[in-house]
């Protein structure tokens, strides 16, 4: 196993040299050296309208449309560049992928979304009301009966939501909030098993990477996925997000939402209406080149493998302080599972309630107060997770979430749990 070093990690983040400890990464990493380089290097040089024939426009072309598209494929195991879809945000993406296979979604068909983040949830809400399509949801239940807000999704909950008339299955291969790992293809097999028992004519899977891709290696593939997003701006690149989009999707059921006069057909700007921001694209070409110089391995695999093991070894003392006897005694629960190994990722969610409860936003303030470190309070999008939870807490005042990667360090991780320590009393 190769041997992670967060020094060296932590030196391609100049925002790190300051010594503040970014700890809402969940909501969005820093960005590389690298990153910043490329689209330096692009609007000062190649700044130009793509598609001419003159020497500036072919190679700000190369950039945009071919270097960007093929370094996401890799990232995320695709065919091909052509399964990628670019735009400003994975809620935009995912909104115009549903714009795109609205014609064919038909009056009783069924989609079946989960309370996580709304990216992947409210476009298909918002199509199945346009075209009389029928919502159930997959929700998360209760995992330990020593804690109520230890909630995950499983697959014996989905199951006997799928019928002859599921069209569309929406989930999450991790929650932002709980920061568990949803078991991926165990999940896209029994789904397509089970729809296909049932006589399920056509069925396809929209899968949120959001809160997976900065901590685990995303296969597209080996998953059988037909939708896949994730956003640059957490995986330690630029504000913009890739959509995967399956070709037998994008040439079948995916329709244009281009201007009219353009041939698009099994092309991603089918879906990617006007121009995304091309230096954007051009940075998330500095992604990988990073990600391959964590481990002497040189394999995205190898250097996940290493990502996931450092980030134990931070989940592990901050879950260890929040579930001691005092802490329990002193209120605070876990939202999501509170165990520590590789099917979590370091983001954890916690509340205060009991006799002497806390509102998140004050635990939060306290954190604010003293500087230094940056951790947030509320549903971050997850609103119907949230909402859901019993007992009963205000969405909008929410959890309190810590959210790690790999280049924090146990040392921050200590002086987060010093102030929860101060704030606590214990």
């Amino acid at each position: 196993m190769s041997t992670f070093d967060v020094m060296k990690a932590r030196s391609n983040f100049p925002s790190l040299s300051t010594g503040y400890i970014f700890a809402d990464n969940a909501g969005g990493s820093q960005a590389t050296k690298g990153v910043v380089d490329r689209i330096s290097d692009y609007l000062l040089n190649t700044n130009v309208q793509l598609g001419a024939d003159y020497s500036i426009s072919v190679l700000s072309t190369e950039r945009a449309l071919v270097e960007g598209p093929t370094e996401a494929a890799k990232l995320v195991n695709a065919i091909s560049p052509d399964e990628i879809v670019f735009g400003g945000s994975s809620t935009m993406n995912l909104e115009n992928l549903a714009r795109g296979l609205e014609p064919g979604i038909q009056a009783g068909d069924e989609f079946i979304v989960t309370g996580e983040h709304e990216a992947n949830v409210g476009p298909w809400k918002k199509l199945a009301a346009r075209r009389g399509a029928v919502l159930k949801y997959w929700n998360a239940t209760q995992t330990s009966p020593n804690n109520p807000f230890s909630v995950s999704l499983k697959i014996e909950d989905l199951l006997p939501l799928i019928s002859s008339k599921t069209r569309i299955i929406a989930f999450t291969a991790c929650s932002n909030i709980l920061g568990s790992i949803v078991p991926v293809r165990d999940v896209i097999q029994a789904a397509r098993a089970t729809a296909k028992e049932r006589g399920a004519v056509k069925v396809e899977i929209s899968l949120d990477c959001v809160a997976f891709a900065p901590h685990r290696l995303i296969d597209v593939q080996y998953w059988d996925v037909d939708f896949c997003v994730f956003s640059f701006y957490k995986v330690y690149g630029p504000h913009t997000s890739a959509l995967y989009v399956r070709s037998s999707a994008l040439m079948t059921s995916v329709t244009s939402i281009a201007h009219h006069f353009l041939k698009v057909e099994g092309k991603p700007y089918k879906i990617q209406p006007g121009g995304p921001g091309y230096e954007l694209i051009y940075g998330t070409t500095a992604v990988i080149p990073y990600l391959l110089s964590l481990t002497p391995s040189n394999t995205l695999a190898a250097s996940f493998d290493a990502i996931a093991a450092h980030e134990q070894t931070l989940l592990g003392p901050l879950m260890s302080y929040l579930t001691t006897p005092a802490q329990v005694a002193r209120g605070v629960r876990i939202v999501g599972e509170e165990k520590v190994d590789l099917s979590r990722v370091p983001t954890v969610s916690f509340v205060v309630v009991g006799d002497k409860p806390m509102k998140s936003k004050d635990i939060v303030h306290i954190f604010d107060q003293k500087g230094g470190v940056g951790i947030r309070y509320g549903h971050f999008y997850a609103y119907s997770l949230i909402d859901e939870l019993s007992p009963k807490i205000d969405p909008d005042d929410g959890v309190v979430r810590i959210s790690l990667v790999h280049y924090n360090t146990v040392q921050e991780v200590n002086r987060i749990i010093e102030i929860l320590a101060e704030i606590f009393g214990a």
